[in-house]
């Protein structure tokens, strides 16, 4: 027997040895990859925990680039807003307001005195319809020595979140939202409304579950999160609270304190998980036979909020006692009687509730013997946010002529919203309905290489500006296509090749203004040189005389010296007179001046300053029309007068 147990270890210890040989093989051929490959699957789904405060956002916003930290206080690491913005300047609070007893975060700030809207893009690895803590922390500081406390508006999105202000230079400003986002990205944005310029201390942002904090519709600003019952009076957040939540300490002046050192909900998480060092305190009233009462003005009657009340059980209640208890709010009973377990948390929550106060009180019941007990409260607003955000093709393709040309006119958040709308753009008022993009004006912006297809894309534009930049390559089909379009402006580039012919009838038919001067290698009359070489062809005829042979080169030559100068004066043509020309008080498209002087066959004479051509009006009459020549270096204006004198 001893000998199969010894032949059964040894088989044993070969079948170890062989896999670790596998393993060190795997390993060799695989090398750092399988390590760097696993890490990152760790971090990953690290990084999707709901708990993981350290994988969230946590952004010091004012410190310099490559200068991230961890809290001492919370284990949080901070990092630079770098990433997350691109306008605004980095200040430090005052030295004589800084102290080492305020968080680090609150030491710097972004200030943003340039431009009306600055806007903060996160993007959180969950994406959009989650449910999501966001964050704003502000502490003027005195940051700019002006000693004038600023006040501004808070926006999440496209909707108004709340207004910021302070009581003095040393007020910390928390402003909390629980938001369920409909696109990826989360837009949270400072609009200055003339009574300060707007800054930020930080910014974060937590994974909630879906199930906790949930409004009927819209999102829940917080109001009040109360620890009551603290023995420390201090705040309690991260690492006691998971999510991060910060408890300010309560304690009503009529209220008796209970504590417990032992853990609550030991045994496994409740559904809000909420800290123990929170739940292990609570308050009672005074007097045992009077009901716990307290109550909060928010100065609004037609605003909902969302109550959660926590509760947990801290004395050990022996079997001759209990603790059951009624409440009420506003002076409505609710109809559940509150039952409590040792260590075990319970939340009771009231939604929605209306009224200028909250005003609670908790009685026992007949048969109790203990009175009741709060542990923790949290009062939500509840915010529907009626407003949409820009049409999403017209969102999507804004941001691709963003990328595109690389635009760095502070074009962050929302396109259209809130207004002002980004530099450059008009955006059509359509009430909550998203709006839409009807102007584009990128001119002198540097812009280069050919012009955007996603221009394509925005159906409703009417008015586009792309003039003097550096754009090349053709004129696209698209541009005809745009229905609304009404004005384009195109001069001043490097545009080449022929005009599409649906442009020029609608330039024609007086539906688009068209500017398309100062493009030198841009043909404004048709055929091009490429339609040319496509249109002409030359027989070759052996018998043919060498004088012929030369006639026809000089004919040629002729063509091609015509076709360049009138596109020349085309050229000079719309950029004095903007597409229209004037004779006695009536006006002329250029293509009706082709029309009047048969392509301009018949010349009558020179003047200082250009060709006279003989031509007919559509009713007979005869008239003469003079074009001012390529090679004067007068201007349009002795031009005019030239002809004003000779009576053209």
């Amino acid at each position: 027997m001893a000998e199969k147990c010894r032949g059964i270890e040894a088989w044993g210890s070969i079948m170890w040895f062989i896999l670790l040989q596998l393993l060190a093989i795997c390993l060799e051929t695989k090398g750092s990859n399988v390590f760097a490959s696993g890490a990152s699957i760790i971090q990953e789904h690290a990084r999707r925990r709901l708990d993981d405060v350290a994988g969230s956002i946590n952004v010091d916003c004012g410190i310099p680039e490559n200068s991230s930290y961890t809290d001492p206080s919370t284990d949080i690491p901070y990092v630079p807003d770098g990433e997350y913005i691109d306008t605004g300047v980095n200040k430090n609070i005052t030295a004589n307001i800084s102290s080492n007893e305020l968080p680090r975060y609150v030491m710097t700030v972004r200030s943003f005195p340039q431009g009306n809207r600055s806007c903060y893009t996160l993007r959180p690895p969950e994406g959009k319809a989650k449910v999501y803590l966001i964050r704003a922390t502000f502490m003027y500081g005195n940051y700019d020595n002006l000693d004038k406390l600023p006040e501004f508006s808070l926006y999440v999105g496209v909707n108004l979140w709340d207004t910021v202000k302070f009581d003095n230079a040393s007020h910390i400003v928390n402003k909390e939202i629980i938001h369920v986002p409909t696109m990826d990205n989360i837009y949270v944005c400072l609009l200055n409304t003339g009574s300060g310029t707007p800054f930020i201390s930080a910014l974060e942002l937590r994974h909630l579950h879906n199930s906790t904090y949930t409004a009927k519709s819209g999102s829940l600003i917080l109001c009040q999160r109360l620890d009551f019952g603290s023995t420390t009076n201090k705040i309690v957040r991260y690492n006691e609270d998971v999510y991060d939540r910060i408890w300010f300490p309560y304690n009503c002046p009529q209220c008796a304190l209970l504590h417990t050192s032992s853990t609550v909900d030991s045994l496994g998480s409740s559904e809000f998980n909420l800290p123990s060092k929170v739940m292990q305190t609570a308050v009672q009233p005074i007097n045992a036979d009077e009901p716990l009462n307290f109550e909060f003005d928010f100065g609004n009657p037609n605003e909902n909020f969302y109550v959660f009340m926590h509760f947990a059980e801290v004395e050990r209640v022996q079997m001759n006692q209990s603790r059951e208890f009624n409440i009420s709010l506003n002076d409505l009973v609710l109809g559940e009687v509150v039952v409590l377990q040792y260590l075990r948390s319970k939340t009771i929550t009231l939604q929605p509730v209306r009224g200028a106060k909250l005003s609670f009180s908790l009685y026992k019941l007949a048969n109790s013997t203990l009175p009741p007990i709060l542990n923790a409260l949290e009062i939500y607003l509840e915010k529907i946010f009626w407003q949409q955000p820009t049409n999403q093709e017209d969102a999507n393709a804004i941001e691709d002529i963003k990328s595109t040309y690389n635009v760095v006119k502070g074009w962050q958040g929302d396109p259209c919203l809130p207004h002002p709308s980004w530099d450059g753009l008009n955006c059509n008022k359509n009430g909550y309905h998203p709006p839409r993009i009807i102007s584009l004006n990128l001119s002198s912006s540097g812009l280069t290489g050919e012009i955007s297809p996603s221009l394509s894309n925005l159906k409703l534009l009417q008015h586009l500006d792309l003039s003097n930049n550096s754009l090349t390559g053709g004129l696209p089909e698209f541009l005809s296509e745009l229905p609304n379009l009404r004005t384009l402006n195109l001069q001043g580039n490097k545009l080449s090749g022929s005009v599409p012919l649906a442009l020029m009838e609608r330039f024609n038919n007086r539906s688009l203004s068209l500017r398309l001067d100062w493009n030198p290698e841009l043909c404004l009359v048709s055929p091009c040189k490429g339609d040319q070489k496509k249109s002409v062809v030359v027989p070759v005829v052996a018998t043919i005389v060498p004088f012929v042979v030369i006639l026809t080169a000089l004919i040629v030559i002729l063509c091609i010296y015509r076709r360049k100068k009138v596109a020349w004066m085309f050229a000079s043509f719309q950029k004095e007179k903007g597409s229209q020309l004037r004779s006695d008080n009536r006006q002329f498209t250029y293509a009706e001046i082709v029309r009047i002087t048969n392509n301009f066959s018949t010349i009558i004479g020179k003047g200082g300053f250009g060709t006279v051509y003989h031509g007919y009006l559509s009713d007979g009459t005869q008239v003469a029309v003079k074009m001012l020549s390529p090679t004067s270096g007068h201007g349009s204006t002795q031009f005019q007068t030239e002809i004003k004198q000779e009576g053209y």
